[in-house]
């Protein structure tokens, strides 16, 4: 059975003002196309999105320019984002020619330690924040001078706290920092930067066109399903004659 032949067989079953009430409502319901509601669907992943943010592991810049500030990024997300946890995180470093890292900087949630002098009053936290639960352990290189080439590790200690037991991982990032005395840029990174905004630009002007597409589309059938609902209002004897009290009175013989 067809679903004309199905919404039929339902209406004859129906009283005449509730089949009546249930053709307007599907009616109006037919008039939602699916760009409609591809439109919807947009808007629903655009807000749970910025609603519920995720943890997403970036990779750090690797050039930086002498005289300038500099962000060394350093995320690692939690394999499982329910279960709490606190971490730890250090960094280390390693110049160009030399065969071991030392340890330059330390924080653990709440407190944070320079302990390489060459680093001193140089270093800012810029990762996690009022939280012992670290993600992001990113810092802040001021002033940076052509000595601060060379790798930069950063690792996190991290305690997983379980129902009955605590489970304790590690893990580590490296960023090869380049100290250049004028900053470059190559010619992918701005094409790529322009894809970006004219993807933004599209986005928001389709968005816009849907919306107003959908807008119309509702207007138009909402308002002749209130010229339907009026019409059928208009019609008293309509309902009075469903009404199972009128019936016909049967002549005494």
């Amino acid at each position: 059975m067809t679903s004309a032949s199905a919404t039929a067989a339902r209406d004859q079953s129906l009283p005449p003002l509730a089949a009546k009430m249930a053709r307007m409502a599907h009616h109006f319901l037919s008039g939602l196309s699916a760009r409609c509601l591809l439109f919807l669907c947009v808007l629903c992943a655009l807000c749970v999105s910025l609603g519920d943010a995720a943890c997403a592991e970036v990779d750090s810049d690797t050039e930086a320019v002498a005289g300038q500030d500099f962000k060394l990024g350093c995320i690692s997300c939690k394999m499982r984002g329910e279960v709490e946890a606190s971490a730890t995180a250090d960094w280390f470093f390693k110049a160009r020619g030399e065969t071991e890292f030392a340890h330059i900087y330390s924080y653990d949630g709440e407190l944070s330690t320079i302990i390489n002098e060459r680093f001193e009053g140089r270093v800012n936290w810029t990762g996690s924040r009022k939280t012992t639960d670290l993600q992001d352990a990113s810092i802040y290189l001021l002033n940076v001078t052509f000595n601060d080439s060379g790798v930069y590790q950063c690792f996190f200690t991290r305690t997983l706290n379980y129902d009955y037991y605590e489970y304790e991982t590690t893990a580590s990032k490296y960023v090869h920092l380049t100290v250049v005395p004028k900053a470059t840029r190559g010619t992918a990174s701005i094409v790529s930067e322009i894809m970006m905004y004219v993807s933004i630009i599209g986005l928001q002007l389709w968005l816009l066109v849907e919306m107003i597409y959908c807008y119309r589309k509702i207007a138009a059938a909402g308002d002749e399903a209130l010229r339907a609902s009026a019409s059928v209002f208009r019609s008293p004897s309509l309902i009075i004659q469903d009404h199972p009290l009128h019936q016909p009175v049967m002549p005494l013989t």
